[in-house]
């Protein structure tokens, strides 16, 4: 039996993002996400205050995980409700430490049940790539995740490990192996993930990324190298960005 009201805790987070709504806000945010859900117009920083006061206490895992659900299958119209799924994103990556790896299988079904990038790239870094450094054994989850048919799931695949590279401990052989896995990819989404977790990486390690890419300038996107090099020394960048565009 939960200890809260998991489904008064969600109506509340609602009604308060519904006392915040701008009309033009929404408008302009469903049209740059091309979005066919519902928007209430609420700026990120007051939402995620809204959603994780819910969580300020710490939840039973049975609570977070039910107030997560919840939250994702909110519908106004028929439609899913943008700002309810970002509030059920943010409450678990504010208690991400009390997910265990079963509950992998819960990030895994909000990413396939995602349509964009606004979804996807917080489950992928701060819920999946925390899981992933918390309970190592799950990165062969990722392993098969990144050869995935869900474009969405291979994006979340490559920027779960952002987490390690953040944290110091880059896993630099999953890193290499699935950017080789992904680097035909023709998918926008997919070419800016590989080089974004280069582009973050090469803060700390600019000698492996520039060593890897070099390795691979011919197949490379311009996508890809564009991120992946914004941070290398200029003399490396320079020399890395013309042997790609010839």
């Amino acid at each position: 039996m939960f200890r809260v009201d998991v489904e008064g805790e969600a109506a509340r987070i609602l009604a308060e993002l519904r006392a915040l709504a701008d009309p033009v806000r929404a408008e302009n945010e469903r049209r740059y996400l091309k979005s066919a859900f519902a928007h209430i117009g609420v700026p990120v920083p007051a939402l995620r205050k809204i959603a994780v006061s819910a969580v300020k206490t710490e939840p039973a895992r049975d609570e977070l995980l039910c107030l997560a659900d919840v939250l994702w299958n909110v519908t106004e119209g028929g439609r899913a409700v943008h700002e309810a799924r970002v509030a059920a994103i943010e409450v678990l990556v504010k208690r991400v430490a009390l997910l265990e790896p079963g509950d992998l299988a819960v990030a895994e079904r909000f990413v396939r049940d995602s349509a964009s990038w606004v979804y996807v790239d917080n489950l992928a870094e701060k819920v999946v790539g925390k899981m992933v450094i918390r309970y190592p054994e799950l990165g062969a989850v990722l392993d098969a995740w990144v050869g995935d048919s869900s474009m969405w799931i291979r994006r979340t695949a490559m920027l779960a490990l952002l987490a390690g590279v953040r944290a110091g401990e880059p896993d630099l052989e999953r890193i290499g192996r699935f950017g080789d896995a992904l680097l035909g990819e023709r998918e926008f989404f997919i070419r800016k993930a590989l080089g974004w977790v280069l582009r973050e990486l090469s803060k700390k390690d600019a000698g492996w990324v520039t060593g890897w890419v070099e390795a691979r300038v011919g197949a490379i996107s311009g996508v890809t190298i564009r991120e992946a090099v914004r941070h290398l020394p200029e003399e490396d960048a320079g020399r890395l960005l013309a042997a790609q565009r010839r």
